[in-house]
C-alpha cells in the first residue's frame, strides 16, 4: 500500500467531495471512510486510476451518511445526482483547502491540527502523536475545528499570509512520534508553492529548507543541543541549502519583501559561512532592521540584539537588549550569553542558571544548565 499516495490524493479528493454540494465535516469523514476502504481493498486490487476510485468511493460514503441523516430531504438533490464514473478532474484544490483549514476563526493549534488532517492526508493518531496528547483530545479539537469551517463557503479567496503561518507553525513543531512535522510542512509549502505564484510562498519555502538543512548539526550523539557556532558544518544538507538560496533569490529579485523572505535571508547568511567566525553579523543586523521594520515581533529585536552583539561588540548587544522587555522568552538566556561573551562569566553563569528555570524544552534546560555550570568552574 503507498501511503504516500493516499496522502497526497487526499486533499484534492476532499476539495471535489466540497465542490460537489458536501459541508466540510461531512466531506471530510467520507475521505477518511474511503482512505480506510482503499487501505482494505487495494493491495488485492488495486486501481487503474486510484484519484477516481477514491473520489466515487468518498461521494457514495458522503451519500450513505447523508441519508442517513434527518437533513436527507434538504440534500436529495445532491444525492439524486451522483455523477457518473469516469476519469477524475484534474483540479487541485490544496490552495483552497488551505485557506479553508487556516480560517482565521480557527485557534492556531486547531487550523495547524486540521492542516495535517485535511491537507496533509495524516490520520488522529499520527497527528496526536506529533503533538503528545491523547488521540481522544486531537480527534475533539479536530471535530471542533471541522464544524466551524463547515459553513465557509469554498470558493471565496483566502488569506495567503495567515496560511503561511499556519505552515510555519507547522514547520517549528518539528518532529516527534511517527511523523515529521517539519518535513511535511516543507511538502506542503511544496505544494503551495506550486499552486500559487507569491513572492513570500517562496520565501517560506526558502527558510524551510535553510533550517531544515542544518538539523543533522543541531544534535549531539547524546541528544543534546549544538549551538549554532559550535555545529560541525560539514553535516549541513548542501543541496537543500542550494535549492534554498535559488528560491529566495528568485523571491528577492521582485522587490515585494516580506517577513519571511527576510528571514530566509537571515538563515541564507548563517548556512553560507564556511565557519561561524566567518558569518556575515553586519549584514544579518541590516537584514534584522528590515524584518523589525515589516513585523512589530519583539522577539525579532531580541534576535537583532544579539546580533548586535556579534557585529559590534557584545556591550552593544547589551545595550540593545536593555531596551527590551526582559519577560521574552530566551531574553534572560541571550543576556547571558552576551555577558558570557563580554568576560563577565559571574553574571553569565548566574542568568545561565536563571534561563534554565525558564526553558520550554528539556533539552533546552539542560543546555543552559551545562553553560552554567562550566562557567561556574572556570
Amino acid at each position: 500500500m503507498n501511503e504516500a499516495l493516499l496522502r497526497s490524493l487526499t486533499p484534492s479528493v476532499l476539495g471535489i467531495l466540497v465542490r460537489r454540494g458536501a459541508d466540510f465535516a461531512a466531506a471530510e469523514d467520507a475521505v477518511q471512510d474511503a482512505l480506510v476502504e482503499a487501505v482494505r481493498v487495494w493491495p488485492a486490487d488495486p486501481p487503474r486510476d486510484p484519484k477516481g476510485w477514491l473520489i466515487t468511493a468518498a461521494w457514495r460514503k458522503f451519500l450513505d451518511a447523508t441519508r442517513a441523516e434527518t437533513a436527507r430531504r434538504r440534500r436529495e438533490d445532491l444525492v439524486d445526482e451522483e455523477p457518473a464514473p469516469g476519469p477524475a478532474p484534474s483540479a487541485d484544490d490544496t490552495l483552497q483547502l488551505c485557506f479553508l483549514c487556516a480560517h482565521p476563526s480557527l485557534t492556531p493549534s486547531s487550523a495547524v491540527a486540521l492542516t495535517l488532517r485535511a491537507v496533509g492526508g495524516l490520520t488522529t493518531r499520527q497527528i496526536a502523536r506529533a503533538y503528545l496528547v491523547p488521540e481522544a483530545t486531537m480527534a475533539q479539537r479536530i471535530s471542533r475545528a471541522k464544524r466551524t469551517v463547515s459553513g465557509v463557503r469554498f470558493d471565496r479567496p483566502g488569506d495567503v499570509a495567515t496560511v503561511l503561518r499556519v505552515l510555519y507553525l507547522v514547520f517549528n513543531e518539528g518532529y516527534s512520534g511517527d511523523v515529521d512535522l517539519a518535513a511535511e510542512a516543507i511538502r506542503l509549502t511544496r505544494q503551495l508553492a506550486a499552486a500559487i505564484d507569491h513572492p513570500e510562498v517562496s520565501g517560506l519555502l526558502a527558510l524551510m529548507l535553510l533550517h531544515h538543512a542544518r538539523r543533522a548539526g543541531r544534535t549531539a550523539s547524546d541528544g543534546s543541543l549544538v549551538p549554532l557556532a559550535e555545529q560541525d558544518r560539514t553535516r549541513w544538507d548542501t543541496g537543500s541549502i542550494a535549492e534554498g538560496v535559488e528560491i529566495l533569490q528568485a523571491a528577492l529579485a521582485r522587490d515585494r519583501l516580506g517577513e519571511f523572505q527576510a528571514q530566509a535571508a537571515i538563515a541564507a547568511l548563517h548556512a553560507d559561512a564556511p565557519t561561524a567566525e566567518e558569518t556575515d553579523w553586519v549584514q544579518i543586523v541590516e537584514w534584522y532592521d528590515e524584518l523589525a521594520g515589516l513585523t512589530d515581533n519583539p522577539v525579532v529585536r531580541l534576535n537583532r540584539a544579539v546580533a548586535i552583539g556579534e557585529a559590534d561588540g557584545p556591550r552593544a548587544g547589551l545595550a540593545a537588549l536593555a531596551t527590551l522587555d526582559d519577560s521574552l522568552p530566551r531574553h534572560t538566556a541571550a543576556a547571558a550569553y552576551l555577558h558570557e561573551r563580554a568576560g563577565d562569566l559571574t553574571t553569565a553563569a548566574r542568568l545561565y542558571a536563571e534561563a534554565a528555570g525558564k526553558a520550554p524544552t528539556l533539552p533546552e534546560r539542560d543546555h543552559l544548565t551545562r553553560r552554567a555550570a562550566r562557567l561556574n568552574a572556570r
